[in-house]
């Protein structure tokens, strides 16, 4: 080690190396149970790879980053009992994200699952070095290493709380960001993982920040009372440690006050100011039992103390029969202490005790106990609220919320099965609980034998029969009734199914009426008449169809009032149309027969017309006349897409026409290119169109796919066979698939 200080003598000062050292010798006394002497050897080994970078790295505040790898490592080991290579990847994760390390490299050294804690850590870390939000769609990224490996969130909660205990070093305005994301995010999370020590600190340090007047109030306050609290506080405990040491019972009992961010919670909900607030501690009775004998030691204190304090009934807490589903056990009651001053005592074991500090690393430990089974639940819950990709940010930080905190009831099938929901969940919040299908078709319940129905809210013991109907389906007004982030994603995802169903149904029914009245449903219509019906969406429209709110029969009528409409104002514009074109015929006598190119309806000649865009005509092309509604004609193509709609609606309205001479005319003709996308290929085309051919280009576009393209480009052409020697010219470029005309240039 005195090698690498000597190595980093220019980086790190004398404190600094002091830190290190210090840091280094903690590690090893935190994790002296932890580990065997071969895994020492690891973790000296990821020591020194961490102190032997070239250049040290600082973080924001300043710190070493190796002496904050090392305190995160200590908090990995000391406080949530972390092993190996949780440890390990505590200390590496910061030098592999400064690319002084390969992750290949560690992975050889330590091994994989080093190395795949080791990227989770770095994807987390790339969040924050983009200065991203919790509130954004980031957010989702962070927490689906959850479902990668727990470890990786557990590490990054000591991460969260070093850098808590460090704020004191940050800017102001980083101090204030960074404390109310662990409030907002890491203190929950913490506390749901049954971290209840870090979770406790978290929410003092972010108060300390946030509201740092009250901060200071309470904490000055409850120095003022300390030597009243202290004294009241073993005056309490004296006679209860007499009774229980005559028991023969091992045990610790001493008294614990309550957090600052407590506290003031307790003002807040009681509407009181912290003289009145009257449990600002709590007396913890810890035993050292045999694990066959913990509950009935506990129940045995339980009574000790009840016989010696009288008890409220309304707050007895048992954790003992049922655990909290992130693993927490304890026994809690509250009774009335000298000086009619009512206290509340928790009953717990040693056992019960690390894991309600150490949360899941303590299930590690002390496998197989229910808390293990509860917080597999729990975790398999939040993988399906992460994995939902259909989610935007807001829906999913809401709901991920409502799985982060544990207030729950207890409640059976009945087979007697138990089943762990939240606090207000509703009968309906339990079938979707049992399986979605048996949710999508829930009308009701008995509920300890009694019909009830989906918005009934359930209590502690009760046992729930589902009823359900092949007919019933879910509605809209569900959302108001469930309130578990489970049962509110499958009711969103049924009702978009049932509104996509009703919507095509709803289109196959417009559709086959309309074929029976011999009308096309074009897209046109389809837009008048959402238009006309006032529909938000095209869908809605349909669906107003499927459901009655909009009667087919009054859809004919309005398409048969828009074709009268139309076909009488045609009708009167045409003969004065026609006659216009005539009269206009017969003042242009002095105009020669070669100064248009078109002759229209056999001896009608300069005549006002235009170019159809729908077909893009060429000199060459067979072609007719149509007589327009505003006024003059457009020329089309035979072939084009529009003929027969034209030729059986309007026939009357159709004229002859052909071409007399090209002239000097150009016309705009669109080219569709498929080819391979390779490099200078585009430039080929055009190279061939503006400097080989001599021909004017209009427009050229190109999306490439995959190695392929599609291009449009629309060029000026006399006539139909100049186009045809431009497609043949080509088409015998390399890398070209084919070439085809299209109608359109637009």
């Amino acid at each position: 080690m005195k090698e690498l200080f000597m190595e980093n003598r220019d980086v790190l000062d004398k404190f600094e190396r002091k830190e290190i050292e210090k840091s280094y010798r903690s590690l090893l006394r935190a994790s002296k149970n932890l580990l065997s002497s071969q895994d020492i050897a690891q973790v000296r080994q990821a020591v020194e790879m961490s102190l032997s970078r070239k250049k040290e790295i600082r973080r924001p505040s300043g710190k070493v980053s190796a002496i904050h790898a090392l305190e995160v490592a200590n908090i990995v080991a000391s406080e949530i009992g972390l092993g190996r290579t949780s440890i390990i990847c505590a200390l590496l994760y910061d030098l592999v994200q400064n690319q002084d390390v390969e992750e290949h490299e560690m992975a050889q050294v330590f091994g994989e699952s080093v190395e795949g804690i080791v990227a989770g850590l770095i994807k987390v870390k790339e969040l924050y070095t983009k200065d991203t939000s919790v509130e954004t769609e980031n957010f989702r990224k962070l927490l689906l290493t959850l479902a990668q490996d727990v470890r990786v969130i557990l590490i990054i909660l000591a991460d969260r709380l070093q850098t808590l205990r460090s704020l004191y070093l940050y800017h102001p305005d980083d101090q204030q960001k960074i404390a109310a994301e662990v409030g907002y995010l890491y203190a929950p999370l913490a506390h749901r993982l049954g971290l209840y020590s870090i979770k406790s600190e978290m929410e003092d340090g972010v108060m300390k920040y946030t509201n740092r007047e009250m901060y200071s109030l309470i904490a000055k306050k409850l120095n003022e009372t300390k030597k009243a609290r202290d004294k009241y506080i073993n005056d309490f405990i004296a006679p209860l440690k007499e009774e229980l040491e005559a028991t023969g019972l091992k045990f610790e009992i001493k008294g614990r006050t309550k957090t600052i961010h407590s506290i003031h919670n307790k003002m807040i909900n009681q509407n009181t100011p912290f003289e009145k607030v009257y449990d600002l501690f709590a007396i913890r009775i810890v035993l050292d039992s045999k694990p066959k004998d913990e509950k009935s030691d506990c129940w045995k204190v339980y009574s000790i103390v009840t016989d010696k304090y009288q008890p409220n009934p309304s707050r007895l807490r048992d954790w003992l029969s049922i655990p909290k589903s992130n693993g927490y056990e304890s026994l809690h009651t509250t009774v009335l202490g000298p000086e009619k001053k009512w206290v509340e005592v928790q009953v717990r074991t040693q056992r019960m005790n690390e894991v309600a500090e150490k949360g899941l690393a303590a299930h590690w430990k002390y496998k197989g106990g229910e808390g293990e089974k509860g917080m597999d639940e729990w975790l398999a819950n939040i993988r399906e609220v992460l994995e939902n990709p259909e989610r935007n940010a807001v829906d999913f930080i809401d709901d991920f919320k409502l799985n982060l905190y544990d207030e729950e009831v207890f409640v059976f099938t009945p087979k007697g099965d138990l089943r762990r929901l939240p606090k207000g969940a509703t009968v309906l919040d339990f079938a979707f609980d049992i399986h979605s299908g048996v949710g999508k078709k829930c009308v009701g319940a008995k509920v300890n034998g009694k019909h009830a129905s989906i918005k009934q809210v359930l209590n502690n013991g009760d046992q729930i029969e589902v009823l359900t109907s092949k007919t019933q389906e879910p509605k809209i007004e569900w959302l108001n009734v469930v309130a578990t982030s489970r049962a509110r994603s499958k009711v969103k995802q049924a009702l978009k199914d049932i509104y996509y169903k009703e919507s095509e149904f709803g289109k196959e029914t417009l559709a086959r009426r309309l074929k029976n009245w011999k009308i096309e449903l074009t897209d046109q219509l389809i837009h008048q008449l959402v238009k006309h019906y006032k529909s938000k969406t095209i869908n809605d429209f349909f669906r107003g169809i499927a459901v009655g709110e909009i009667d087919v029969a009054n859809v004919k009528d309005f398409i048969n009032s828009q074709k009268n409409e139309e076909s009488d104002k045609e009708k009167q514009d045409l003969t004065s149309q026609l006659k216009s074109a005539t009269n206009f015929v017969a003042n242009m006598d002095e105009l020669s027969d070669s100064d248009d190119v078109l002759m229209i309806d056999n001896n009608l000649k300069n005549i006002d017309y235009t170019l159809s865009k729908c077909c893009n005509p060429i000199f060459g092309d067979a072609i007719f006349g149509f007589v327009g509604v505003t006024g003059g004609i457009k020329i089309h193509r035979k072939n084009c897409p529009n003929a027969p709609e034209m030729n059986s609606k309007f026939g009357y309205r159709i004229v002859n026409a052909q071409w007399t001479s090209s002239g000097a005319a150009n016309f705009q003709a669109t080219l569709k290119i498929t080819g391979t996308d390779d490099i200078g290929i585009v430039s080929n085309i055009s190279q061939l169109i503006t400097k080989d051919l001599k021909m004017k280009m209009r427009s050229i576009s190109i999306d490439s796919d995959e190695g392929s393209f599609e291009g449009r480009v629309t060029v000026f052409v006399n006539d139909t066979d100049m186009l045809g020697q431009l497609i043949k010219k080509i088409k015998n470029v390399k890398g070209v698939y084919s070439v085809s005309r299209i109608d359109s240039f637009e």
